[in-house]
């Protein structure tokens, strides 16, 4: 028995010793984080007798992946508007809270012409076998890792009654999701996605050069900075009588009546470009120095019969850049704008790269302060840290909510969102008991998804309201407490630090707070898979 014995033995020690060496392979660093990287050439023409835009674009598309590509795939999200058929309109016709906004659906939008080339040669192109906004652009060669191509194509765009994001109310125009888009390949694969009204964006960092066209006696407001000078000088000499608040207004001219004009804008470290435009706009001026002593661009575009709030915008945006730059991170834009849109039923606001358009013609001054305060808030969670938001909503809603919160406790010791909840004693204890007060108040709520749910997989606008704003707001409220104000803003700063203009995924969040804070957050990170109430 001795001899089989030590054979056995030697066996098993030869196994268990290459497990060993397997497990060590296995828990090597994971390959280097990467990201792809896009630059676009955009010229449209908008035509406000038919409400639609010509245009074409060019992509200079850069593959930092380890892995070669065959194909891209393309958001077309216009099509999302085209029929009953897209994902869509199949979303609000199931979601009671958003059935309302099938009313409002006077005119489809869709986008078409597309003819995609890659380097100068044709691309062929192939529908998603699910969705009518996504489309698959098969590359004429490979492209391997460190390669680049450039894409082009031309494209129409009927543009849709607004009752979503992309739309013109009249002569009003929200151009948003407008343009082909690639996908985001990253390290967990492609997310190609159909436009949804409840679920957001993920997109690649790059940099845009547009080029509007369109007649001149409308003003644009846009993402990034209006290189057209004449037409900047003339918004900055209006909006900074206006900021005054001496009657009457002044209003935009154009300085050739029934013309067409053509404005330039250039933005950098930016996954999206959306632009207003509207004839009867007054704008507001200032600027705003950071304490760096980096000095940036501030303008408000608001309607003549709108919200009277919208004279103290710019000083709310001001207060907001400087409050989420102390907390977490400066601001690294040139330019922060806010725009009055039309009223929208299930929408304060909606965030894009350095612009925000504010949907709440009703809200008082404080209210108007904490929409204006969290949607420019997005800048940093949703523009600088441009986290999936389809899957992860929680990382830029969630998180975003609690320093809105956090603002408007500090400023007001109120909160436009859930206000009439609290106790009116609380207005005289400190900023801190008044946010205890808030989540307090989310013990009588009932709360059933988890903060880690994507998007779409919540069965009402109140669920998602509730679990991905406010739920993940008393997440990261909690955490605070765990780690302590002091590490916690440290670790908030770090992160921000560890994943400016890149695609940070909870992992990721973890890591960044664990490290700089040097404590473990196994227990809290598991928190947000817990269903019901903290």
């Amino acid at each position: 028995m001795r001899g089989p014995l030590n054979i056995t033995l030697l066996l098993l020690c030869l196994f268990l010793c290459q497990a060993l060496f397997l497990h060590a392979q296995d828990t090597t660093p994971a390959r280097p984080y990467w990201q792809q990287e896009v630059h676009y050439h955009i010229s449209t023409t908008l035509n406000d007798q038919d409400h639609s835009l010509k245009g074409s674009e060019s992509i200079e598309y850069i593959n930092h992946s380890p892995d070669t590509l065959g194909f891209l795939w393309f958001h077309c999200w216009p099509n999302a508007y085209k029929d009953k058929t897209t994902a869509l309109y199949r979303q609000l016709s199931q979601l009671d809270d958003r059935m309302v906004k099938l009313d409002k659906i006077k005119e489809n939008g869709y986008i078409d012409q597309l003819d995609f080339t890659i380097d100068g040669r044709k691309a062929l192109t192939r529908s998603h076998p699910l969705y009518s906004d996504i489309l698959r652009v098969e590359l004429p060669a490979p492209l391997p890792p460190g390669g680049r191509i450039t894409i082009s194509t031309p494209f129409f765009v009927r543009i849709p009654s607004y009752f979503s994001r992309l739309g013109h109310d009249k002569d009003s125009y929200m151009i948003t999701q407008w343009y082909p888009k690639p996908a985001v390949y990253d390290r967990k694969g492609w997310h190609e996605m159909p436009y949804l009204d409840q679920g957001e964006f993920y997109s690649e960092f790059g940099s845009f050069d547009v080029r509007i066209t369109l007649p001149s006696s409308y003003v644009v407001a846009a993402t990034g900075t209006l290189d057209t000078r004449e037409e900047l000088a003339e918004y900055k000499a209006i909006g900074r009588q206006n900021r005054t608040g001496k009657a009457p207004l002044l209003s935009y001219h154009a300085r050739t009546p029934g013309a067409m004009k053509t404005l330039d804008f250039h933005g950098e470290n930016i996954h999206d470009f959306a632009w207003f435009a509207d004839k009867a706009f007054f704008i507001n001026y200032d600027t705003l120095r950071l304490p760096s002593g980096k000095v940036i661009d501030v303008f408000s575009y608001y309607r003549p019969q709108g919200n009277r709030q919208w004279m103290h915008s710019t000083a709310f945006m001001k207060d907001a850049v400087l409050h989420y730059s102390k907390w977490i991170g400066e601001y690294a834009y040139p330019v922060v704008s806010a725009v009055e849109g039309p009223g929208n039923a299930s929408s304060g606001g909606m965030e894009y790269p350095m612009i925000t358009l504010i949907t709440s013609p009703k809200a008082g001054r404080q209210e108007l302060d904490g929409v204006i305060a969290h949607e420019v808030g997005h800048n940093w969670f949703y523009g600088m840290l441009g986290n999936n938001e389809r899957e992860h909503p929680w990382m830029d809603e969630g998180i975003n909510t609690f320093y809105e919160f956090r603002y408007e406790a500090e400023k007001y010791r109120g909160n436009s969102m859930m206000g009439s909840f609290i106790d009116p004693k609380y207005r005289d204890k400190s900023a801190e008991e008044y946010q205890a007060a808030i989540y307090r108040s989310l013990k009588v709520v009932t709360i059933n998804e988890p903060v880690e749910t994507p998007a779409a997989a919540f069965p009402s606008e109140f669920d998602y309201g509730m679990v991905v704003y406010v739920k993940a707001a008393e997440w990261m409220f909690l955490l605070e407490k765990a780690l302590g104000k002091e590490n916690f803003e440290k670790g908030m700063q770090a992160y921000f630090s560890d994943w400016k203009f890149q695609h940070p995924y909870p992992e990721d969040l973890r890591e960044s707070l664990e490290r700089s804070t040097g404590l473990s957050l196994e227990k809290d990170f598991d928190l947000l898979n817990k269903a019901g109430t903290f």
